[in-house]
């Protein structure tokens, strides 16, 4: 266990577990309860959403990532909308009516398979490897980068935020194609989530720091993984991310139900809670 997996569990795992009952207790009866988590990559939420998921009675977590379209409609949006779509991540690159049908499965209370995403193959796993529940759930756990996350005004859109958007999105129109998406079916998947829990990186540099700790960690791990990015290329995949991201940190803090501010460490150094 690392030590921000242990930070992790000591700072958050006590008052979540507070909030969501409290916010159970005010759900009309037999209403399974959704808690989304929002964080940058490498922020800790999928430990945040294993702990939780094993201290709750009937739950099973969600990624946003395990939501992903399959790889050759990936492709076939970069040949139809924009290029940059062929890369997973960003509004628009989900199915969104997938998860719609998941949510809708869980408040008919009846057996839920939960997809999952093999990323080694960047491509939806077998239908062999999700994850079946028989018994209805009483919480999902639902975790993702952007999950919460709001479409910029327009007016935003007319200036690049990186050179990445810049040389690769001159006229803008990757950028509106996922704003677009953020705005419209996004809000509705995001508008299931009865709880939202949000872990606040420090800055957006920090995040590329993070995301160059994950590397290190899975070269070390597997020396001979095909692909391993150097910091540049961190830096220039981060750029895709980086107007929702920013976007998150400036507006979720005052939308969360519990926001843990991290310092660099990924140690809680502040925790808001918000009265249920």
């Amino acid at each position: 266990m690392t030590g921000a997996d242990a930070a992790v569990g000591q700072d958050l795992i006590g008052p979540a577990l507070s909030v969501i009952a409290a916010r159970r207790a005010g759900l009309p009866a037999g209403r399974p309860l959704v808690v989304g988590i929002c964080g940058a990559q490498g922020s800790g939420k999928s430990t945040l959403a294993g702990r939780l998921a094993c201290q709750l009675p009937a739950a099973a977590t969600l990624s946003l990532d395990d939501l992903y379209r399959t790889r050759a409609e990936r492709q076939a949006l970069a040949r139809t909308v924009h290029p940059l779509l062929a890369v997973r991540g960003v509004p628009g690159t989900h199915d969104v009516d997938l998860g719609l049908a998941l949510f809708a499965a869980l408040d008919a209370r009846r057996p839920l398979t939960l997809p999952r995403f093999d990323k080694a193959i960047d491509d939806r796993a077998d239908r062999a490897a999700w994850e079946r529940h028989e018994a209805p759930l009483h919480t999902l756990v639902f975790e993702g980068w952007c999950i919460g996350a709001r479409p910029v005004p327009e007016a935003d859109l007319a200036r690049p935020c990186n050179v990445r958007e810049r040389d690769e999105d001159p006229d803008g129109v990757w950028r509106r194609h996922v704003n677009a998406q953020l705005a419209g079916p996004y809000q509705a998947l995001f508008a299931r989530v009865d709880l939202m829990i949000f872990l606040a990186a420090p800055s957006f540099e920090t995040v590329i720091d993070w995301r160059c700790e994950q590397e290190a960690a899975l070269v070390a791990a597997r020396p001979d993984a095909p692909q391993a990015m150097d910091r540049a290329a961190i830096e220039r995949f981060c750029a895709l991310y980086e107007r929702i991201t920013r976007t998150l940190l400036a507006d979720m803090p005052d939308r969360a139900d519990v926001i843990a501010m991290l310092d660099r460490s990924r140690r809680c150094t502040t925790l808001r809670v918000r009265q249920i």
